[in-house]
């Protein structure tokens, strides 16, 4: 017999597990379309870039902070995303 409190941490539990998973969810796509529009020429403004890019790092640093992902993952991501744009020749 589980108690009350078990069946409620459980729902919590899930309910945290799937709004995580949206969360890191749409940090891939922002990353994946920000991609996009660089290999398609769309961004060309260095402005822009430069804007996408601190938008992408502060999500990284927040869902690191909530530890949705860890925290080298969040650092490989980085550097990952910095060398594409230095392949890109996209001068920051």
């Amino acid at each position: 017999m589980t108690s009350k409190s078990v069946l409620k941490r459980e729902r919590k539990n899930k309910k945290k597990k799937k709004y995580n998973k949206y969360i890191y969810k749409k940090v891939k796509n922002f990353i994946k379309n920000f991609k996009k529009k660089i290999i398609n020429k769309e961004l060309n403004n260095l402005i822009d870039i430069k804007k996408n890019i601190s938008i992408i790092y502060s999500m990284l640093d927040k869902l690191k902070k909530k530890k949705i992902i860890h925290i080298n993952k969040s650092s490989k991501i980085k550097k990952k995303l910095f060398k594409f744009i230095k392949i890109n020749n996209i001068l920051i």
